[in-house]
């Protein structure tokens, strides 16, 4: 029979114990990314599950968000710990135009890269049935063209392409479910496609390719030449990565940007590395459960300094990606200031 000395004691131990549990439960890692079927939102997916347990006491919830933009708009509002964010997307951030036009007066922190995951390759895609007669970019002016979803960082960059080319279409919004069949059915007569680390392509458009026969168009030679001029990269993707039966064309001339799944500073510079290491330890188990990852593993600082010099001006660095690069021997003294505290 227990006495209250013995009851009170009993008590005080339990919510010790109860105590101590709760500090060593995991933080939560409130993720934002794309929506479902979108290469976004399986690289987070697929991160959380590979890194399960090995992220620092951290945990990661997935939010899937209807784009990109989205999630670093999010996060600068306090409602995600991580974000999905590109060079082009920080780019439009810190000058405050087009989808952040307005945004930065009302924003409560600043995003800041930490972790750059691989590059997106923005290429076009028409119905087999007009090859011959849609050649080159130039061929889409007046044309019906669904790019891509309004808030996706993709459209952006092939919008920005069209307009450095002097290319004004007809935008068509469509659902990227939907995309292949009115392809098929001709209510639009292009779209926008991509790759991941020209190895891997998003889930809807591997549906698309299943719901109609389509064939990249490739920018001609003096097209290629105008972009470059303008600054875009430009490489040549297998167009095997779309698993198409029946490719038409070997090779797709598409446009790189850098993306990354970034952590702002809730994540302390210490833990922004440990997680950075992590990752790097099991870059292999990432490229083996998605291949936008395989740049990670065959790379994985150099993708670092890529993303970096890519989008220092724009925003700041986390100081663990900091400390993650001057330990690799790839840090530059001009970056020090950019460094976020």
């Amino acid at each position: 029979m227990y006495t209250k000395k013995a009851t009170a004691l009993l008590l005080g131990a339990t919510l010790v114990l109860v105590a101590a549990v709760s500090t060593l439960q995991a933080k939560e890692i409130r993720w934002g990314t794309s929506r479902i079927g979108s290469s976004g939102h399986r690289a987070v997916t697929n991160l959380a599950n590979v890194m399960k347990g090995k992220l620092a006491g951290y945990d990661i919830t997935v939010q899937p968000t209807p784009g990109a933009i989205l999630t670093v708009k999010g996060y600068a509002m306090g409602k995600f710990e991580g974000y999905y964010g590109s060079d082009i997307a920080f780019f439009e951030y810190a000058n405050s135009i087009k989808r952040f036009k307005g945004f930065k007066a009302q924003a409560q922190r600043d995003p800041v890269q930490s972790f750059w995951t691989f590059t997106v390759e923005m290429g076009v895609g028409i119905h087999a049935r007009d090859i011959g007669k849609i050649t080159n970019w130039g061929d889409l002016a007046g044309l019906d063209f669904f790019t891509g979803p309004r808030p996706w960082d993709t459209r952006a960059q092939l919008e920005r392409a069209l307009g450095v080319l002097g290319v004004k279409f007809n935008y068509k919004e469509v659902s990227v479910k939907t995309a292949g069949s009115l392809l098929e059915s001709g209510s639009f007569r292009a779209l926008g496609v991509y790759t991941n680390a020209e190895a891997t392509t998003a889930g809807w458009i591997q549906q698309a390719s299943l719901q109609t026969d389509w064939a990249a168009l490739n920018p001609s030679k003096a097209e290629i030449k105008k972009l470059k001029a303008a600054g875009f990269k430009v490489v040549q993707v297998s167009t095997k990565v779309f698993g198409k039966r029946k490719t038409h064309v070997a090779k797709q001339t598409m446009l790189p940007f850098y993306y990354g799944l970034h952590l702002g500073m809730d994540v302390s510079a210490q833990d922004m590395y440990t997680i950075l290491k992590a990752i790097e330890a099991n870059a292999g188990a990432l490229a083996k459960a998605d291949k936008g990852f395989k740049q990670i593993e065959n790379n994985m600082v150099g993708m670092q300094v890529r993303g970096v010099t890519a989008a220092v001006s724009l925003v700041k660095i986390h100081p663990g990606l900091a400390r993650y690069m001057k330990e690799k021997g790839v840090w530059q003294s001009k970056w020090d200031s950019r460094v976020a505290n």
